[in-house]
């Protein structure tokens, strides 16, 4: 039998064969990739839960983003937190989160919020800038805090508070909201959390400051 003819029938096997191989191959890999299409399609039908809490840090990078965008020298003022309708704070954790930024060149200071859920009209979900105000620059009273000292988060403030004798005030004194300040105050050198006991800073007769550098307990102001 001449030797070309049997080499093209020996190709014409190998293709067949490896056809064949390919054709398996892909059938068996078939339903996998039907199961994993109708997991994620069950996971997508499922409805979203309750929203959650965030802790400060959270939600001050999420502001931090369009704030810079807005102006690239920009300085944080302060950040609170704050309470939207269905969702409980809890544990340094909060609904709604409050940042102000300066910035130097535009003589200027922006207001952001963060919320983890809607309460409309006023509050969406996400961030949104509230506006802008004139700014000349820190002050004794109003600080700027540098982001490289923002390394202790609202919820291990909360930790260092109630071990400061939060625990105890809040025992004796049930029910009472909490709320959280970062902010730069002159009599220390890095800038603090103010875990807040009452309404506000103006109707609170207790709270703890916290070194958001190094989580160490600062005062107990009553």
């Amino acid at each position: 039998m001449n030797k070309k003819f049997l080499l093209r029938q020996n190709l014409l096997r190998a293709v067949v064969v490896v056809g064949a191989v390919a054709l398996v191959a892909c059938s068996s890999s078939e339903p996998a990739k039907t199961t994993e299409a109708a997991k994620t399609d069950e996971a997508a039908k499922k409805p979203a839960g309750p929203a959650e809490p965030v802790t400060g840090k959270t939600a001050f990078y999420e502001m931090y983003t369009p704030a810079h965008a807005w102006a690239a020298d920009i300085l944080p003022l302060s950040l609170k937190s704050g309470e939207i309708t269905g969702v409980k704070n809890a544990d340094g954790k909060a609904g709604m989160w409050t940042a102000v930024f300066g910035s130097p060149s535009q003589h200027s200071a922006r207001t952001y919020t963060y919320a983890v859920a809607d309460q409309l009209p006023s509050i969406p979900k996400g961030v949104k800038s509230e506006g802008t105000e004139a700014w000349a620059g820190p002050t004794a009273n109003v600080m700027t805090f540098q982001t490289a000292d923002f390394m202790i988060d609202s919820d291990a403030a909360y930790k260092t508070a109630l071990e400061n004798g939060g625990a105890e005030y809040d025992k004796k004194n049930p029910g009472k909201p909490i709320s959280f300040v970062l902010e730069k105050v002159a009599k220390y050198p890095d800038s603090v959390w103010r875990v807040i006991w009452g309404e506000s800073v103006g109707t609170s007769n207790f709270s703890i400051y916290v070194d958001t550098a190094t989580g160490e307990f600062k005062e107990k102001l009553r």
